[in-house]
């Protein structure tokens, strides 16, 4: 069933936050701010604080790589815990942790969708899945619930003027991404949501089309951001700055460059941090797809969100304010900025 999973449930209660922050060593016992950020990363992708390192805007920063993940809420809630100090997900999804309590600050953003940068829901070509209407009771493969592909989803049925009780005769399937394109020529599932280096190899074997696209249902935008605690903020002034600024510089970097310079260096740092991946799905990479200059986040990006979740019942009217969620307080790239 489509259904809006919550991000965090008990774990985030103030109690929990504020023990695993003391556990993950935020500050020295002197009040020495930390230099070395903790982060997940992702099978053969380059996430922004890689690109940053490797283009040498971290300084005297240093990453700590603790594992990877498939879901932008699981990254942030690893963030929110303080299992690891910055993660990325979905402005929908950092919505529904701040909602539950969680003392997080997107900081800036780092994935979008435009024209050459979206995620497309798939079928067969013959399928006979043609309309909103059609996908009741069929499954849609996605990578996590209650982040990016379950909104656009929803968004789509619901324009389709699908009512709530038929949106929820809708499943959605958690298939991880490098699967998922499999998992829908087998026909275990009847729609793949698929997006960037995945979508582009597998539109290139043929046979699958797109039903429904995000670019096509919002247009351009920002669409995940990165977040830091508020206590990580609060603790580690500096470090946050320098961090978020590399970070802005990284994601202007690929904004800026030829496609063909971003490829190669992207194959560069995966060939040298030696995680036994393959590289030559970065053939694929066309752009960020981050709206604003160096990862800056409009006011808009989260509040389309704020009030699609108030419609859903989510989230409670005036329970979260866009300006309580986002700062580009650390962008250089933000006219004002304190950077």
């Amino acid at each position: 069933m489509i259904r809006t999973r919550h991000v965090l449930l008990s774990l985030l209660l103030a109690g929990s936050l504020t023990a695993c922050s003391a556990a993950s060593g935020a500050t020295g016992s002197g009040g020495d701010e930390v230099t070395e950020i903790r982060y997940q990363g992702w099978v053969g992708q380059v996430t922004y604080p890689e690109l940053a390192e490797s283009l040498g805007y971290l300084g005297d920063l240093k990453l700590k790589w603790v594992g990877n993940t498939i879901s932008g809420p699981q990254d942030i809630q690893a963030t929110a815990t303080g299992q690891v100090d910055a993660g990325g997900a979905f402005n929908g999804a950092i919505v529904k942790l701040r909602a539950s309590g969680a003392r997080v600050k997107a900081v800036v953003g780092y994935y979008g969708v435009d024209k050459e940068s979206y995620t497309g829901f798939y079928v067969l070509d013959g399928s006979p899945v043609t309309k909103p209407r059609d996908l009741i009771g069929k499954k849609i493969g996605v990578n996590t619930l209650g982040a990016h592909s379950e909104a656009i989803t929803k968004e789509y049925l619901k324009r389709g003027g699908l009512t709530p009780e038929e949106v929820d005769k809708v499943e959605l399937v958690v298939v991880p991404p490098v699967n998922t394109e499999q998992a829908l020529r087998q026909k275990q599932i009847d729609v793949a949501s698929l997006s960037g280096i995945l979508r582009d190899k597998a539109l290139s074997r043929g046979g699958i089309h797109p039903l429904y696209t995000d670019v096509d249902l919002f247009g351009p935008f920002t669409a995940g951001s990165f977040v830091l605690r508020e206590d990580f903020i609060a603790e580690n002034p500096t470090t946050t700055k320098k961090f978020v600024q590399a970070f802005a510089k990284a994601v202007e970097w690929t904004q800026s460059r030829p496609r063909e310079e971003v490829i190669a260096k992207y194959k560069e740092i995966i060939t040298k941090r030696g995680r036994n991946e393959d590289a030559a799905t970065i053939d694929f990479w066309k752009s960020s797809g981050v709206a604003g200059k160096g990862g800056v986040i409009a006011d808009r990006e989260f509040q389309t969100w704020i009030d699609w979740l108030e419609r859903e019942g989510d989230v409670k009217p005036g329970q979260v304010k866009a300006a309580d969620i986002y700062t580009n307080a650390f962008n250089p790239f933000t006219s004002g900025s304190t950077s």
